[in-house]
């Protein structure tokens, strides 16, 4: 039987990390290293910084991360990529260039027997007005018909600004470490969403770049899976046993 593994929030691309090239390649890496053991890989959201396609233009760059993934599923792999809050405006070219199935929504599947319920994890629970508003218009179909209509140098260059900013806030400010049960959004959603869904045995999510593993009830485990900017984290499952793994370069891998 062969592992499945997780992971999100990658920000390839981004204008606010060093060594972009070698921050790519390192997660192209990891992806090799489990490239026979792995049954299928999810990632889940904000792989890319900013994604945007247009009909007949898609951003630079990224050819060994989407050359990886062509050779996984050519292999055979499973590969998920599930769109976040900065590359929702991936459609089809992943899928038809790539072979990954694209998902825009959470996702409740079986694996192995059993019932996961994964989703990047932007605007499940959170009560921020100014990010929900944003979030509308980033998914709104004729506010994206407008933007493909700006030309491709002009679209990815404000894209990829406006990536840029947001992450060097977040540095500035730094992402708020785990909240705690009764304050993590993404917590108190998933307590809400068990109470009509009690078959589901686990929660993953990216989004907000902390580590968390929390058994939530006797059957129900949480995760959220870190980040690949500082923390080179993921999940994995081998049919029986759910763990968190670190990659470090160098070492066996799970």
């Amino acid at each position: 039987m062969k592992n499945v593994y997780f992971l999100s929030d990658a920000h390839l691309g981004s204008w606010a990390i060093e060594h972009g090239r070698m921050h790519e390649r390192r997660l192209v890496r990891f992806l090799d290293s489990i490239k026979h053991k792995a049954a299928a890989v999810y990632l889940l959201g904000d792989i890319f910084d900013f994604w945007y396609e247009y009909r007949y233009v898609v951003p630079r760059g990224y050819t060994r991360f989407l050359g990886k993934l062509s050779e996984l599923t050519d292999l055979g792999v499973e590969v998920h990529f599930f769109t976040g809050n900065h590359d929702i405006w991936a459609y089809d070219y992943l899928e038809r260039e790539c072979g990954v199935t694209l998902h825009k929504q959470p996702l409740t599947t079986e694996i192995y027997g059993k019932i996961f319920f994964m989703a990047h994890g932007d605007g499940l629970g959170d009560p921020d007005k100014k990010f929900k508003a944003l979030r509308a218009i980033f998914r709104n179909r004729l506010c994206q018909v407008m933007f493909s209509s700006l030309h491709p140098r002009w679209g990815l260059w404000f894209g990829m600004s406006w990536a840029k900013h947001s992450r060097l806030k977040h540095q500035q400010h730094e992402d708020p470490t785990y909240m705690g049960e009764n304050r993590e959004h993404l917590v108190l959603y998933t307590k809400e969403y068990i109470k009509t869904h009690p078959d589901v045995d686990f929660f993953i999510y990216g989004h907000r770049h902390i580590e968390l593993d929390l058994q939530l009830t006797k059957k129900a485990r949480m995760m959220i899976l870190g980040d690949w900017i500082s923390q080179f984290t993921y999940a994995v499952f081998d049919g029986e046993h759910m763990l968190l793994g670190e990659y470090v370069e160098g070492e066996s891998e799970m």
